[in-house]
């Protein structure tokens, strides 16, 4: 597998415990260090049983607060961190918080798990963060669109997004810019970390003349519109459309032929994190096997923990729409940091918000 140059909202707290994973209770902390721990994370994104577990082998209790973007994460922690410890950027994030100083260096000698990691560069030495110095892979996946089998042909194409009347009316994108906008330069033959003024605006046009047949621009909740018949189809987050395909069985999942993304979060410590220990803790604590096979079987994304993808069902590793094939790798991109020209793409979902 191959994820080119270098490896973006994701789904609400799941809600009670399951059965008791086989983790290995490791009961340290510093004791200067309160017992507490402020996590930033995206929505429906961790196990059912990974906090209390956490509890269990540190005393650590966790304030978990959620995000919907890259962008409000960054945000908030742009002026100064409020006091979280442990945050869940994705790749182009990463690199751009590394460029501002607003990461710590993570101290690998604290996770000693981290031996779990596939040896795969694409996760042991990423071009985002050479080394995993500044954060540590967490899970990856793909963007694409899910459907609604009955209701209309599969979506093999970004055409039928952008161009066909399949599914006039009954389609939602999802309300994130640069994928968005991706995926229109995607279609249109252009990379989608174009810097190119005229290719980012032929994608703007593109959104816009699409605008009559969308019902709605969705914040990370397409899937749940497709499974409650809301729309019949919605570009959306790979596990996010795998969650909602088990509840029911005509919802799939499809990467069209120009490609789609591929993406990977990323653990990381934000500066001015208070409570280092806790948080050097908490990752080396996910990266348990058992706790991270229970995160990849809830999420229904795919992880880079190896002892971990061991623990998981056949099914889900044999699935193509959580485990992409090789070629369906190949011909997607991952969104990298395009510098100044991120304001060019500000710029164009504004306008296309508007029209």
């Amino acid at each position: 597998m191959s994820f080119g140059q270098a490896i973006s909202s994701r789904r609400q707290l799941l809600a009670g415990a399951g059965a008791a994973l086989g983790v290995t209770l490791l009961p340290w902390r510093a004791q200067a260090e309160e017992a507490r721990l402020n996590v930033y994370n995206w929505d429906t994104y961790i196990g059912a049983t990974t906090l209390e577990t956490f509890a269990a082998a540190t005393g650590v209790s966790v304030q978990y607060d959620l995000f919907a973007s890259n962008e409000e994460l960054f945000a908030k922690l742009q002026a100064g961190n409020p006091g979280y410890d442990v945050i869940v950027p994705s790749d182009y994030m990463i690199e751009s918080m590394i460029a501002l100083d607003m990461l710590v260096p993570l101290d690998h000698a604290q996770l000693p798990n981290l031996r779990h990691l596939d040896p795969d560069p694409n996760f042991s030495d990423p071009a985002f963060n050479p080394g995993n110095r500044f954060a540590v892979p967490y899970l990856w996946g793909t963007m694409g669109i899910g459907y609604r089998k009955s209701a209309g042909p599969r979506p093999d194409s970004w055409a039928t997004v952008f161009e066909s009347d399949a599914y006039a009316g009954r389609i939602a994108l999802l309300d994130d810019p640069r994928a968005m906008l991706g995926m229109a330069l995607k279609y249109l033959g252009y990379s989608m970390n174009s810097i190119d003024a005229a290719q980012i605006a032929a994608a703007r046009d593109v959104i816009i003349a699409a605008k009559p047949r969308i019902k709605t621009f969705a914040p990370d909740s397409g899937q749940d519109m497709l499974l409650a018949g809301d729309v019949d189809l919605a570009v959306e987050w790979s596990g996010d459309i795998v969650q909602v395909m088990q509840e029911d069985p005509d919802l799939d999942y499809v990467i069209p032929s120009q490609g789609g993304s591929v993406w990977m979060d990323t653990l990381a410590i934000p500066k001015g994190a208070p409570h280092l220990e806790n948080a050097h803790a908490f990752i080396n604590h996910i990266y348990d096997p058992a706790v991270n096979a229970e995160i990849a079987r809830i999420t229904r994304y795919p992880t880079p923990n190896l002892a971990a993808k061991a623990l998981i069902d056949v099914a889900d590793r044999d699935n193509p729409a959580i485990y992409p094939p090789a070629e369906v790798i190949a011909t997607s991109e991952t969104l990298i940091d395009v510098g100044d020209a991120a304001r060019l793409y500000d710029e164009a979902w504004t306008v296309i918000q508007a029209a």
